[in-house]
């Protein structure tokens, strides 16, 4: 499960974000304590309010102001690092690392021993975390601070765009800044938490319901990637373990056409979603055979609600003479059709 967390000025953004199902309100910057505790005072214990410190001291105080979580710019330093963890036993610490400073193993590691709740990697600048990073770094950084039982969480001048891409990750805490022109689209496209409907019945969005009816009535749209050329490790001799070789991906999906003409991201299977989908695949290591890569890939297409079908098509291009390759086409198992739940009515406090 993902919660959206939102950053916000004061108390009467807060009141906004909370109305529009925010799941954790946090004070923007390195607010002093009387913001936080006004902010508090507008959520009234109906969501998790985290703030952020530049120092122990402030830290302090926003322990005492009553903030659940406490955001620390610990960056590499094993001195910031080590001054926050005693209020790891009055709050949920949560780290907070730059892309561009790398993501050592050795920095999150200490967190984990210092007692911190989570880590949550942002940018410098007001650079969007996909132009730092791409998404199989990303899927790396998520994959180690999780290997040390902590939250991991992705920031970092996100738009709306980024959240189909990102959700692949499945990160525990997607944060941006609030915007009330923007926000009720992203939360749209973050499946909410139902443990927070406390018994009532939450609205669904049938515009992410499984295609299998549509599909019943040839109601089916087709997108496309062609001649994605990434490289990779990929075949069946020792020598092609050590070797980058350029593979080249086509991929056609079916995808269950929308009632009315396409409004929004909920609207649509992202491209991006594809191609990042192909590049988490290859990032993960050595692939012995092309229709284990085809096969792979056409999961992670049908993985996704809209999708019926899908084509998949690889070609090793570095084999002395032309192509090689294999082209498969799957389809989504009807066990597998679901309606997806994704914003609900009540608005209690997020659990921890």
């Amino acid at each position: 499960m993902t919660f959206l967390l939102a950053s916000v000025t004061g108390p009467a953004e807060a009141e906004d974000a909370v109305a529009r199902g925010v799941d954790i309100i946090d004070v923007q910057g390195a607010a002093p304590p009387e913001r936080v505790r006004a902010v508090l005072g507008a959520v009234a214990g109906r969501r998790s309010v985290s703030a952020g410190a530049s120092e122990a001291s402030q830290a302090e105080a926003l322990a005492d102001a009553g903030a659940e979580y406490i955001r620390v710019l610990s960056r590499q330093s094993q001195d910031i690092i080590e001054a926050a963890s005693p209020l790891t036993r009055r709050a949920n610490v949560l780290g907070i690392m730059l892309a561009e400073d790398g993501t050592e193993e050795s920095t999150i590691a200490s967190m984990e021993a210092n007692g911190f709740a989570g880590v949550i990697l942002n940018t410098g600048g007001g650079r969007n975390l996909l132009d730092v990073l791409d998404i199989a770094a990303l899927a790396d950084f998520i994959d180690l601070v999780r290997a040390h039982g902590m939250m991991a969480g992705l920031g970092g001048a996100l738009e709306l765009p980024d959240v189909p891409r990102l959700l692949l990750l499945d990160p525990d805490i997607l944060a941006f800044r609030f915007d009330a022109a923007t926000i009720d689209g992203i939360r749209a496209l973050i499946p909410q938490d139902q443990r927070r409907s406390r018994g009532k019945p939450a609205k669904v969005d049938y515009r992410l319901a499984a295609p299998r009816a549509a599909e019943a009535r040839k109601e089916l749209d087709r997108i496309f990637v062609r001649d994605f050329v990434l490289p990779m490790r990929i075949g069946t001799y020792t020598r092609e373990r050590d070797k980058l070789q350029q593979v080249r991906f086509s991929v056609e999906v079916s995808v269950a056409r929308p009632s009315d003409v396409p409004a929004d991201m909920r609207d649509v299977l992202s491209y991006d979603v594809i191609t990042d989908s192909i590049r988490m695949i290859a990032g993960r290591g050595h692939i012995a055979l092309a229709e284990t890569l085809a096969e792979q890939v056409a999961a992670a297409v049908l993985a996704h609600p809209r999708a019926a079908n899908v084509s998949v098509r690889v070609e090793k291009l570095d084999t002395g003479s032309g192509s090689v390759g294999v082209e498969i086409t799957r389809e989504r198992p009807a066990e597998a059709a679901s309606v997806h739940q994704l914003y609900s009515e009540a608005d209690p406090k997020t659990s921890g």
